[in-house]
């Protein structure tokens, strides 16, 4: 990634950011973040990945809702950054946070399962 794309996918991320969270939190979307914009190497196309809070189905009403809102953005975008394209615009939900909770409690069932101890491990110190 150019610096360049990655200077415009963090002006994006910080604009959209703003905008959702001053114009889209409403009772029927979760409590979301936007946390990466990847834009393709011609500016013509930004990913943008949002973390939302609460259920499955709650994170799926949420992205309906931004992709219904597309068009909205995207002006908003194109009014906030100068760009000789505004760039088209696709929401994808970031699960990192899923997936890090699910890997954290697979550890801790594991260390469970163990027993909490390391009794096999006999290390005298020599």
């Amino acid at each position: 990634m150019s610096v360049r794309t990655e200077k415009v996918g963090n002006l994006i991320k910080e604009e959209v950011g703003q905008l959702i969270e001053r114009d889209y939190r409403t009772a029927e979307m979760g409590f979301m973040t936007v946390t990466k914009v990847s834009m393709s190497p011609d500016l013509r196309l930004a990913r943008i990945y949002v973390s939302v809070f609460g259920e499955p189905k709650i994170k799926e009403r949420t992205l309906f809702l931004l992709n219904e809102a597309k068009k909205d953005i995207r002006q908003f975008i194109g009014a906030k950054v100068r760009l000789k394209f505004t760039p088209e615009i696709a929401f994808f939900l970031d699960d990192t946070m899923d997936y890090v909770a699910n890997i954290e409690q697979l550890l801790k069932k594991t260390h469970t399962d163990n027993g909490g101890s390391h009794e096999g491990s006999e290390d005298d110190g020599e």
